[in-house]
């Protein structure tokens, strides 16, 4: 085993003489959150994996039971903002190496599989979602939760919600509501769910496995490992359980009707009801970004929703309602955000406009993405 400094890279052999690579983030104590450093060290190895003819597979998992990734380190992220102190553009840099490494990931040529179990929120969906086979279990809980911090779901975010059957996608990015194996599987999210004790019976499977054939075979043989551990048990999900509710709730032509409705009613069941709550709670500017994302991400390639979220998340460090949630919900705890503006009311054009601008003194980084990693 060698180790970056947070990331562990191991190798398993597999009876052909290749190897099955192994990435674990090993930071359980904050729920491998994901930090630049962790990007750092993923991204030249992922490179260096897909060139080396000995690696067959790469597997990429969190350390411990608890997380796979519990998101990005949003408090480095807005500490400039907050403190008034620190590197102002070290958020565009952030955002710009994170986007490449989510990009880098749907884009990898070979089977790439992430074990989502635990905790699968912001970022850690974000390095989920590329993967060819997401493997979801248990006891997973995902969520794209950033309205309630002054963000909106980023990380390819824009993208994979705005593909989602209906109005899921915008219910799930408005209310940051967390759903479980089942639904992450319903929704296309995850490709198969397993025990979450299941870990070492999965790479028992793979290092068993006919490596032979092309990239097609090997791929369709991975997938009969999985399938043979899927749990296919699983009860339903609030997701696919509240479908038609959830798009009746989002079933709104403007973001202030749809305002106006979630202000003044409040569903009768507990799951909807804590979405909407949330809602209520969360940042108005965050709001008009995800249903602006929403309706223009749909008709955007992955490189593009890459491009116009690295000017988005850049810019929502610089303004104040990203750092002011992160201090309310994770630094001071008072779980008392003073958003500005703080109705939908006052989030006039210009000021949406404003996020959708190159960062002063930085330039678009990826526009090199389709190039490097494929269309």
């Amino acid at each position: 085993m060698s180790d970056s400094t947070v990331v562990a890279f191991d190798y398993l052999p597999l009876p052909d003489g290749r190897r099955l690579a192994l990435a674990t983030l090993d930071s359980e104590r904050s729920l491998n959150a994901l930090t630049l450093d962790m990007v750092d060290a993923l991204l030249p190895q992922l490179a260096a994996w897909a060139g080396d003819d000995s690696v067959a597979m790469v597997l990429l998992r969190g350390r411990g039971d608890r997380a796979f990734c519990a998101g990005g380190d949003v408090r480095r992220l807005t500490e400039a903002a907050r403190t008034g102190e620190g590197d102002r553009l070290y958020p565009g840099r952030f955002f710009a190496r994170e986007y490449r490494l989510d990009y880098a990931i749907h884009r990898f040529p070979k089977p790439l599989l992430v074990w989502g179990t635990g905790v699968v929120m912001g970022g850690g969906l974000g390095l989920f979602s590329g993967a060819r086979f997401r493997v979801a279990t248990d006891t997973t809980r995902m969520a794209m939760p950033e309205i309630t911090i002054g963000l909106y779901p980023d990380v390819g975010g824009s993208y994979f919600l705005s593909r989602l059957p209906g109005r899921l996608g915008l219910f799930l990015g408005l209310s940051a509501q967390q759903f479980g194996g089942a639904d992450a599987r319903y929704l296309g999210l995850a490709t198969h769910v397993l025990s979450a004790t299941g870990w070492q019976a999965l790479l028992d499977g793979l290092q068993a496995m006919n490596w032979a054939g092309d990239a097609l075979a090997q791929t369709e043989a991975v997938d009969q490992v999985l399938q043979m551990l899927a749990l296919t048990d699983l009860a339903s999900g609030p997701v696919q359980q509240h479908e038609a509710e959830i798009n009746r709730l989002a079933s709104h032509d403007s973001l202030q009707a749809l305002d106006s409705a979630w202000r003044s009613t409040t569903p009768e069941d507990a799951w909807l009801a804590r979405g909407v709550t949330n809602y209520r709670a969360g940042s108005p500017t965050s709001a008009a970004l995800i249903w602006r994302q929403w309706h223009e991400a749909a008709g955007q390639t992955l490189a593009e929703v890459f491009r116009v979220e690295w000017m988005l998340s850049s810019q929502c460090a610089l303004h104040p309602d990203f750092p002011e949630g992160v201090r309310a919900l994770l630094i001071d705890k008072d779980l008392a955000p003073r958003w500005q503006p703080a109705v939908l009311a006052g989030v006039d054009a210009a000021w949406l406009d404003g996020h959708y601008r190159e960062p002063d003194g930085m330039a678009q980084p990826l526009s090199d993405l389709e190039a490097v990693y494929g269309a």
